[in-house]
């Protein structure tokens, strides 16, 4: 997660703990084992099935479904059309608490909203909500920490603690997407209509979980939250077989490609994944995920000062990426406190632009939110830690 400095100042928002349910476990010292199960792990009937295995009626689920997805109600006692005797139960059983909300910080006067959640086994994740004019985009966590040891990256350089549960990842969204529906972020009432997992981890380092996750996100409600698909987007450093996996699914999700550096050289160092798969092998996968999908791939590439944005590098990109089914994203570095990267001069972006659009490429640079809350992936789960 990246983010440009904000006009407004640093908001901590206090966060009041919810009370434990009846029979909760709450959160005392690090746990092993699984996260709970919840109804976002499961489809439709699997969450039938749980229910008539322990004797309660199979067309709960269904009621308990639309009530998670449809009304964003995390109150069993808004289940108005379930029986007040079994609503904790049922609860219990289909939504247990996954993630408790430990520190909300705001910026953008209150339209960027970063949290750090403690799951069931005190691992820390972040997620952001960021409304802008015309959609709001949750930026979501896969992993807990991150195994590609990236060395710009604050979550890569704290190591992967373990992956997250498809439910995990879901429940981030469908917090945001309670915040919006109930006022809280500035603006009025609203909805999450796009999401990015470009938060802490590599997501196709979780394959599983992940495409579970955009299932979910993308079955009509009750099944699901009921996302386009084509407003998701996958960010990866570069694990060619799952981006062959992924491709084979033929889900329209955006893929995000986080290159950083056009030659093997350089990469080495950026993103030690490439060691296994080169810049070409991982390019050609991409082109094979666009002439299946249709979709348009996003090239990310954080610009490090006197790193990875001289001139002839970028004209090395754009040779690389003409005529193709694509669209860079430039990223100005986020710092993390004491590390020896930062963000490009402002006149070498500039340069950096104006020759991949002399090379026909489309690109951006990332209007990057939240430098003065901790921005960066990882940064703030580091500085409760």
């Amino acid at each position: 997660m990246s983010a440009e400095a904000p006009e407004t100042p640093l908001v901590d928002v206090e966060i009041a703990p919810k009370p434990p349910r009846p029979g909760e476990l709450t959160f005392t010292a690090p746990r092993r084992g699984k996260p709970p199960r919840h109804l976002a792990d499961l489809t439709s009937a699997e969450r039938k099935a749980a229910l008539t295995e322990l004797g309660h009626q199979g067309f709960r689920a269904a009621q308990i479904s639309q009530h998670y997805f449809g009304h964003l109600a995390d109150d069993p006692a808004d289940w108005t059309d379930v029986p007040a005797a079994k609503r904790e139960e049922l609860a219990g059983i289909l939504t247990p608490r996954l993630l408790t909300p430990i520190k909300v910080q705001t910026a953008d006067a209150g339209t960027t909203r970063k949290t750090l959640w403690r799951l069931f086994d005190g691992a820390t994740v972040e997620s952001v909500l960021m409304r802008y004019r015309d959609r709001t985009t949750m930026c979501v966590s896969s992993q807990a920490g991150c195994g590609m040891n990236c060395p710009f990256c604050a979550t890569g350089q704290a190591g992967l603690t373990r992956n997250m549960s498809t439910g995990e990842i879901v429940e981030q969204v469908v917090a945001g997407a309670r915040t919006m529906a109930r006022g809280d972020v500035p603006g009025g009432p609203g909805r999450v209509s796009n999401v990015v997992f470009m938060g802490m981890g590599e997501p196709l380092a979780n394959y599983k979980a992940v495409i579970g996750a955009v299932r979910r996100l993308t079955e009509p409600v009750p099944d699901g939250l009921g996302l386009s698909a084509r407003h998701i987007t996958v960010s990866t450093v570069g694990l060619v077989p799952a981006i062959e996996k992924l491709t084979e699914e033929r889900i329209p999700v955006t893929l995000a490609v986080s290159l950083h550096a056009p030659d093997d050289e350089l990469r080495d160092t950026l993103v030690p994944v490439n060691t296994r798969w080169k810049v070409a092998e991982v390019l050609d996968a991409a082109w094979r995920y666009a002439a299946t999908t249709k979709r348009r791939v996003s090239i990310e590439y954080a610009l490090i000062k006197d790193i990875n944005d001289q001139a002839w590098r970028a004209d090395r990109l754009g040779r690389m990426l003409r005529n193709k089914l694509v669209h860079v994203n430039l990223i100005p570095l986020n710092p993390t406190p004491g590390s020896k990267w930062t963000a490009s001069r402002p006149q070498d972006e500039a340069e950096f632009v104006r020759r991949l659009e002399d090379w026909g490429v489309p690109v951006t640079v990332r209007d990057t939110r939240g430098r003065d809350i901790d921005g960066a992936c990882g940064q703030l789960a580091a500085a409760v830690k």
